[in-house]
Parts: structure tokens; C-alpha cells; sequence
């Protein structure tokens, strides 16, 4: 009697696994080696890139502000994303957490639906950085973007995250 208990309670918890693990969609692109070109496109051109399955690095040294781009693609499962999605953990709160590691930090939300994301700036001397982070389903996107002006370090973040939006979070 308990065995069959405990094989139904491990079967249940089994096909509630299966079913979690078949609605997770993650992003449509795992492999940052087979979108670079896109990005690349998406983000400007004069733009040199170094790329592996994980990690793609954009840099224009003739482009005002010589800005730096970079992409890490990796998991993330400590429940930032639901708690982003349901609202317990507001873009204020996130912009209150970066401000205590940089007082110039500003955090907004990135529209990246169906994933949920937020994007940062701020300086740190003559450097200013931009960072875009997007999670779906697990998945996680970082999009570091530098630069000698801040401006400039956001809007590449930004067409950075849009360029990803359409070629590795997919819809």
C-alpha cells in the first residue's frame, strides 16, 4: 500500500515535470554563433566581432564613442524572472539594488514580451555602460554595452536588445 502510494505521488510529480518542462519555451536561439551575423547587421555597421556558442563581442574602434557590445547567453532559475513577471519585485526595487553598487544607476523596463527584461545605465569615470538584461523561461540574455558617452551606450543597448528580441528571444 504505501509503495503504491509513493509510485503514484513519484508518477504525479514526474508528468508535473514533463508538462512544466514542455510549456518552457526559452529563447529561440541557444547558440549566439548562428544569429552573430544578424546582430551584427541589426546593432551598425564597422562593428568587428569575436563569437563562440555563449558569448558575442561587438566593438567599433572608428565608431564615435568606440563603443564595446557584449552578449552572454546563459540560465538563470532563482526565480528573478517570476517575480519580475508577477510584480513582486518591481523595476524600482531593481533600480534601488543597482544604485546601492552605483549611485548614477538608472533602471527601466525593457519591452521584450514574452520574455520580461530591464535595461540600466550609468558611468563610472570617462566610461558609460548599459545593460540590458532579458529572461524567458529560464534563459537569460546580458547586454553589456560601453562607451565615452553615455548616450551612445545606451542606444546601442537598446538596438542590441531590439536586434536580440528578434533573432534570440523570439516571439
Amino acid at each position: 500500500m504505501q509503495l503504491r502510494l509513493s509510485m503514484r505521488l513519484l508518477i504525479v510529480s514526474l508528468a508535473a515535470f514533463i508538462a512544466t518542462e514542455a510549456t518552457a519555451e526559452g529563447f529561440a536561439a541557444q547558440n549566439l554563433s548562428t544569429v552573430a551575423t544578424k546582430v551584427g547587421s541589426a546593432i551598425g555597421k564597422g562593428f568587428n566581432h569575436k563569437v563562440d556558442p555563449k558569448r558575442a563581442t561587438f566593438q567599433c574602434t572608428d565608431c564615435k564613442g568606440s563603443p564595446i557590445i557584449d552578449f552572454q547567453i546563459g540560465r538563470q532559475n532563482d526565480g528573478t524572472e517570476g517575480r519580475v513577471r508577477s510584480g513582486q519585485t518591481t523595476i524600482s526595487q531593481l533600480e534601488q539594488l543597482c544604485q546601492l553598487r552605483n549611485p548614477s544607476c538608472k533602471l527601466s523596463k525593457l519591452e521584450v514580451s514574452p520574455a520580461v527584461g530591464w535595461i540600466s545605465n550609468w558611468t563610472a569615470g570617462p566610461v558609460a555602460s548599459s545593460t540590458a538584461v532579458i529572461l524567458r523561461d529560464g534563459d537569460i540574455l546580458t547586454i553589456r554595452s560601453i562607451s565615452s558617452d553615455a548616450d551612445m551606450a545606451r542606444d546601442y543597448a537598446e538596438k542590441a536588445a531590439q536586434a536580440a528580441l528578434r533573432h534570440i528571444v523570439g516571439k
